[in-house]
């Protein structure tokens, strides 16, 4: 964390960097259903903490981090009770490599105060995004304080784009839960299941995978669903002949994989499924092949469209196939599904992104994606999700699974 650290003071040069955690849920105040407690991603980023109601406070000035202050709660043994423990002071500075760490009642004072009346510090950063920028105490900065108070998150957003070696570790095991999970699912699929119930198959296998939660609602689309880009109800019928699409991402220590897999409910693509499944599947290949360093996101949506372009003639109705992708074909992949970080930028080594073409022919009920998730090397890129993707190998697992079940 440490490193981390350092190398945001390095992108900033000069100033003091305020960095709040997230806050406290209440589950009789807030929605029991989304009572969970998840750490801001900036400050886990930092400190590796998961206390609520925090703050770091470090300043940097040339470059290098020339102070480093870590505000947190007081321990509370009768709320403890409750909510179980919380780190002392200095089992949080075991844990995040802080030597200096206080009272978050002292924040309003030793921080704000004094950085609203100082004239001084040359600029305060603070993630003026929609959350916290409502926080009061930056509230305070922004509108009586003396220095100006600058966005951090463009800089959060340079670190995170590039994955260090643990982090790349972690969305190995997310997606490997993930995958796992989708097998499990080409498995138990059949017509006459609900949705909800394929679902409650997907986020159990994350859950016995060890994964905390999902990394976003899980979409299970069968039939007209598939076509629905986001489709988060669950609640249909899947019958003979449907499609169903899996966009599923189990998050695992903070890390989310986002991997999508469409099958044949009954075990078996017809040959107008498979047409465009082979379609997707060939846009898929193509833009793989444009995974390198050097190259944009852009540049792999380029070859995703032109292979659509070049195979797809006549083959999605009275539109062009491109004209029934209405969605990029990649994003940043990290702590956020959609992570942080310039679409514009080239590719290099350690980045992480999705690789997700897809047709959706409403008028058909036939919606087919196929998501996978990969990261840049030196010499062109890994394919770190590995769900399967193939349609004979599709319905040859399916094909087994029915097998065993009638036994």
């Amino acid at each position: 964390m440490a490193g981390r650290r350092a190398r945001l003071a390095e992108e900033v040069g000069d100033g003091v960097l305020l960095v709040p955690s997230a806050t406290t849920k209440s589950i009789e105040g807030d929605y029991p259903q989304d009572s969970d407690f998840r750490q801001d991603n900036n400050f886990l980023y930092l400190t590796g903490l998961e206390v609520p109601d925090s703050w770091l406070v470090l300043i940097a000035a040339g470059g290098q981090v020339r102070a480093e202050i870590l505000f947190i709660p007081e321990r509370e043994p009768a709320e403890e009770m409750w909510t179980g423990p919380k780190p002392s002071f200095q089992e949080a500075s075991k844990l995040s490599g802080i030597v200096d760490v206080r009272a978050i009642s002292d924040f309003e004072e030793t921080a704000v105060e004094s950085l609203k009346q100082d004239t001084g510090v040359k600029a305060i950063y603070a993630p003026l995004n929609p959350h916290s920028r409502h926080d009061p105490h930056i509230q305070t900065l922004l509108f009586e304080g003396q220095a100006e108070v600058l966005d951090l998150e463009p800089a959060f957003a340079r670190l995170r784009q590039v994955k260090d070696d643990f982090e790349i570790e972690m969305l190995r095991r997310a997606i490997e839960i993930t995958d796992g999970a989708h097998l499990a699912a080409l498995r138990t699929a059949r017509p006459g299941m609900y949705e909800y119930e394929l679902e409650a198959v997907i986020e159990y296998n994350f859950r016995r995978g060890g994964a905390e939660r999902v990394g976003f609602p899980s979409i299970v689309g069968a039939g007209p669903n598939s076509v629905v880009l986001h489709y988060d109800k669950s609640r249909r019928r899947m019958e003979e002949g449907d499609l169903v699409v899996m966009d599923i991402g189990a998050e695992y220590s903070y890390y989310s994989a986002d991997v999508t897999r469409t099958i044949p409910v009954s075990g078996a693509f017809s040959a107008r499924q498979r047409e465009i499944y082979d379609l997707v599947l060939g846009a898929h290949e193509a833009a793989l092949a444009a995974v390198k360093p050097g190259n944009t996101l852009m540049d792999v949506e380029r070859a995703a469209r032109v292979y659509l372009q070049e195979h797809g003639a006549g083959k999605c109705g009275a539109k062009s196939c491109n004209d029934q992708f209405p969605h990029g074909v990649s994003h940043w992949l990290g702590m956020d599904v959609h992570d942080v970080g310039d679409y514009s930028v080239k590719l290099q080594p350690g980045m992480v992104l999705t690789v997700e073409p897809g047709i959706y022919l409403a008028d058909e009920g036939i919606g087919v994606r196929v998501e996978d998730d990969v990261l840049v090397t030196e010499t062109g890129y890994e394919l770190l999700s590995n769900a399967p993707r193939d349609p004979d190998e599709i319905e040859a697992l399916m094909a087994e699974a029915a097998t065993v079940s009638r036994r």
